[in-house]
C-alpha cells in the first residue's frame, strides 16, 4: 500500500517593531534578562494595554503581500491558559475576528493570520528554572496554512518563499537562531487515494527551516513503518532532536484545548479604513519571485543568479545600484557572489566603486589579476580603484601606439622566434608575447599585445 503525508505549519513571526504589542517596552533582542519590561508586559493589576499600530499595518501589508483577504472589523481575544511564561495567565490574540484569512505562499494555501503577543522565554537549569520577560509582549503573527503540503520539500518551499516576502516587505528580519521565525508542524500519513486525514502528531522545537525538513522526513517514515506494522498512530506532541535526527515524545492524546476564549474588554475593536488600507497596499513592494524575473530580463542574468541576489534584499538593493547603466551587469553579479557575499556584512565597498572597478577591466586598464589585488585593497580601505591603481602602478598600457612599439622592439630583438613562427611554429608567438609584457614591466594588455603582434607576424 502506498501513503502519502498530509503537512500543515503553524508560522510564528515577530514582527519588526521598536516597541511591544501593547506597552512601549523596546523589542531589543539580547538585551540583559527582565530589562525590558514594565506593568503592562508583567501583567500587573490594574494596567491597561495600548495597542501598537505598527504592529497592525505591518500584519495588513504581510496579508496584502500573501494575497489575503483583509478583515475591515477586527478584534481582540483573551486567550487563557495557564503556564510560568505568560505572566497574566492570559494571552492577548485573536480568536474569530482574524486580521487576515485566506491567501496563499506559492501554491499553498493559507486559513488565516492573526496578530497576537508573545510569551516570555524559559531558562531550565540543573535545579530550578527562570523565565526572561523581555520577550513577553513582543508583536507576534501567527500564519496558519491549509493542510496542502505533501512532502518535507514543500514544507521547505512554503518557509523558505514565506520568509523571502516578510523580510523583502520589511515585516520581520525572520531571524530564525533570535526566535523571530518559529515553527509547528502537523503531519499525518494516509493510504494514497483516501479523503479522510489519519491521526495528526505536533512536532515542535525545530530551529530551522532545514530542521522542519529533516523533521517531517523522519516523522512521516515513522507514521508509514508504524502502520505498515498494523500499530496505530497515536495523536501526540512529539519534539525533533536535530543532534540525534528523531522524534521523541512530549505529550500524549492531545485534543482540542478549551482556551476559554472571549473578546478583550479592554481593546476596542481594530476597524480599517478604506484609506488606511489603501495607504498600505501602496507601501507593497517588488515581491521576491517578480524582482527574479526583472533581474534576469533588465539585466541579463541567469536564473541562479537572480536567485542569490534576490535572496537577500540588501544584497538585491547594492546590485542594483551598481549595474545602474553599467555595461557589463553579468561581471557586477559575478563579482558580489564570489568576493562580497560571503562577507557582505562588513563590506566597505559602495555599488559605484563596484561599478568603477569593473570598467576598469572591461576598457583593459587592468588584468583580472590584478582587479583582484585592487579589490582586497578596495575592501580593507574603502578606497576608490582608479586610486589604488595609481598608487601601486598597476594600470595596464592599452594605447596602441605604445604596444605597437613595444612589439615592434620584441620582433627585431627575436628574429629566430620570427623565422619560427613564419616557418609554422606557431608556438613561437608566446615567447614574442612575453618579451612584449617584460619590456612593458608587466604592464602591456596581454590581450591587445598578441592581437598586434599577430597582425604584424603575418604581414599586417
Amino acid at each position: 500500500m502506498e501513503y502519502e503525508a498530509v503537512i500543515g505549519l503553524e508560522v510564528h513571526v515577530q514582527l519588526k517593531t521598536r516597541s511591544k504589542m501593547f506597552c512601549g517596552c523596546a523589542t531589543e533582542f539580547g538585551a540583559e534578562p527582565n530589562t525590558r519590561v514594565c506593568p503592562v508586559c508583567l501583567g500587573y493589576p490594574g494596567v491597561l494595554p495600548v495597542m501598537n499600530e505598527e504592529a497592525v499595518r505591518k500584519t495588513i501589508l504581510a496579508g496584502l503581500m500573501l494575497g489575503c483577504e483583509i478583515t475591515r472589523v477586527s478584534k481582540w481575544d483573551r486567550k487563557n491558559y495557564f503556564y510560568p511564561d505568560m505572566p497574566k495567565n492570559y494571552q492577548i490574540s485573536q480568536y474569530d475576528l482574524p486580521l487576515c484569512k485566506g491567501g496563499h505562499v506559492g501554491k499553498f494555501g493559507i486559513t488565516r493570520i492573526h496578530l497576537e503577543e508573545d510569551v516570555a522565554k524559559s531558562f531550565h537549569f540543573a535545579e530550578t528554572s527562570g523565565v526572561d520577560f523581555n520577550r513577553a509582549g513582543t508583536p507576534l503573527m501567527e500564519i496558519v496554512s491549509e493542510p496542502d503540503l505533501r512532502s518535507p520539500e514543500d514544507a521547505f518551499e512554503y518557509l523558505t518563499t514565506l520568509k523571502e516576502v516578510l523580510v523583502g516587505g520589511g515585516v520581520s528580519d525572520c531571524d530564525m537562531e533570535k526566535g523571530q521565525l518559529r515553527c509547528d508542524a502537523n503531519v499525518s500519513v494516509r493510504a494514497v487515494g483516501q479523503q479522510k486525514y489519519g491521526e495528526k502528531v505536533e512536532i515542535k522545537n525545530m530551529i530551522s527551516i532545514s530542521g522542519v525538513r529533516r523533521a517531517l522526513a523522519y516523522e512521516i517514515q515513522r507514521q508509514i513503518a508504524a502502520l505498515k506494522r498494523g500499530e496505530p498512530i497515536v495523536q501526540e506532541t512529539r519534539r525533533w532532536d536535530d543532534d540525534a535526527g528523531v522524534t521523541t515524545v512530549m505529550r500524549t492524546k492531545e485534543y482540542a484545548h478549551d482556551y476559554r476564549y472571549f473578546p478583550e474588554p479592554d481593546l476596542m475593536p481594530v476597524v480599517i479604513s478604506d484609506t488606511w488600507l489603501a495607504e498600505i497596499r501602496r507601501q507593497i513592494p517588488e515581491l521576491p519571485e517578480a524582482k527574479r524575473r526583472r533581474f534576469m530580463e533588465q539585466y541579463g542574468l541567469p536564473e541562479y543568479d537572480a536567485e542569490v541576489l534576490v535572496a537577500d534584499a540588501a544584497v538585491a538593493a547594492y546590485y542594483e545600484q551598481a549595474a545602474a547603466g553599467a555595461r557589463n551587469p553579468k561581471a557586477i553579479s559575478n563579482w558580489i557572489m564570489t568576493e562580497l557575499l560571503g562577507r557582505f556584512a562588513d563590506n566597505k565597498i559602495t555599488p559605484s566603486q563596484l561599478a568603477e572597478l569593473v570598467a576598469t577591466i572591461d576598457s583593459g586598464q587592468i588584468s583580472g589579476k590584478q582587479a583582484k589585488e585592487v579589490f582586497a585593497e578596495m575592501f580593507v580601505t574603502g578606497k576608490n580603484a582608479s586610486v589604488i591603481i595609481k598608487e601601486k602602478g598597476l594600470a595596464q598600457v592599452s594605447d596602441v601606439a605604445a604596444l605597437e612599439a613595444l612589439v615592434d622592439q620584441a620582433i627585431a630583438a627575436n628574429p629566430k622566434s620570427v623565422a619560427d613562427f613564419k616557418a609554422g611554429n606557431t608556438a613561437a608567438i608566446n615567447f614574442l608575447k612575453g618579451q612584449v609584457m617584460k619590456l612593458s614591466k608587466g604592464k602591456a594588455n596581454p590581450q591587445m599585445a598578441g592581437e598586434i603582434l599577430a597582425r604584424k607576424l603575418r604581414g599586417g
